[in-house]
């Protein structure tokens, strides 16, 4: 059990860091739970592998273009930008300028260097960006929703896809490899660490039978100053590259 694989595992694990069975750790079971709900927290906000980067598909319903907005799912913490919509220069129809490049300089990729296309396309996306420009964006993780500014009625129609490149949290309890990462385990000791202290350090200076005192105060500053340097070690080298994602 020493690489844990479920909460419970993680909280023994823990408890067993600070002395337990043969130091009797003075935290409620409940005040457990709530210091492992905020070490996941933590690590699924600041930590790399705590989160995965997906592609959201998601199918428009008239619901949907009423509100002006999609709902996304709550385990979606972030979102990095959404695919074009309603592309003005795509290649669906005859006239359109990709239709006719498609037709005339594509007809037989084995005769013809593919770099003239390859420039071509460029130049259209270029124009394309300048003329149309991508749809704004807003999300908020706590409304879970992501509100896209743009023409509802006339860019979009109903039961058309919408993607959306995002940030998900990995559930831990999908992936049970989180409870035995390493950074995780040393937070979470940290955290019932200084709940300890804090439970303890008002009866300090307070005799227990064969002349012991009680030190919460020295547990719970030595607790706050592993705390600190551990999420500073996050930040630093496990951080995930989210300056371009709304959360």
């Amino acid at each position: 059990m020493a690489n844990p694989s479920s909460r419970a595992e993680l909280k023994n694990y823990c408890l067993r860091r600070l002395g337990e069975p043969v130091v009797d750790v003075n935290v409620d079971d409940d005040q457990l739970e709530d210091r492992i709900d905020d070490a996941l927290k933590f690590y699924q906000d600041y930590h790399y592998d705590g989160t995965e980067r997906i592609f959201l598909k998601h199918q428009v319903t008239a619901e949907d273009k009423t509100n002006g907005y999609i709902t996304i799912p709550e385990a979606i913490i972030g979102v990095i930008h959404v695919f074009d919509i309603g592309d003005s220069l795509n290649s669906s129809n005859l006239f359109n300028i990709r239709y006719q490049i498609h037709l005339n300089d594509l007809y037989d990729f084995t005769s013809t260097t593919y770099v003239p296309y390859v420039t071509a396309m460029r130049h259209v996306e270029q124009l394309e960006e300048i003329f149309v420009g991508k749809k704004p964006i807003r999300f908020n993780r706590h409304q879970n929703r992501l509100h896209i500014d743009m023409d509802w009625d006339s860019d979009v129609l109903v039961d058309e896809y919408i993607i959306v490149e995002a940030y998900r949290i990995l559930d831990p309890n999908t992936f049970t490899d989180v409870y035995g990462d390493r950074w995780l385990r040393e937070y979470t000791t940290q955290l019932f660490k200084r709940q300890w202290g804090e439970n303890i350090k008002k009866f300090e200076g307070m005799q227990l039978p064969g002349g012991l005192t009680f030190n919460g105060q020295q547990i719970y500053n030595e607790a706050l100053e592993e705390i600190q340097r551990l999420e500073s070690e996050v930040t630093v080298n496990y951080g995930g590259i989210l300056m371009d994602m709304q959360a």
